[in-house]
């Protein structure tokens, strides 16, 4: 969950403060590193939750940013998919 908040951040820092245009090599692989790292938190979250009955907060949390996490790459795979059908 720390390293996904890393990554997320540096992608927002790299962007706003550092002029980093979107589409570069670091961004690209900053941004694909926070995913992967949301995506390992979600599963780390939701394997500690059901298998291990794990309710602690930071459980929780962890599950809730890696769904965010997932839900920011459905949405960018849709986006892509809807702007290729219609360009």
């Amino acid at each position: 969950m720390a390293v996904f908040l890393v990554f997320f951040i540096a992608l927002i820092l790299g962007r706003n403060l550092f002029g980093i245009q979107p589409g570069t090599l670091l961004i690209v692989t900053v941004g694909i590193c926070a995913m992967i790292a949301g995506i390992a938190a979600f599963v780390t979250g939701v394997v500690s939750f059901f298998r291990f009955k794990d309710r602690s907060f930071v459980v929780i949390l962890a599950t809730i940013f890696g769904s965010i996490a997932i839900l920011i790459i459905i949405m960018e795979v849709v986006e892509g998919i809807i702007w290729r059908s219609t360009h």
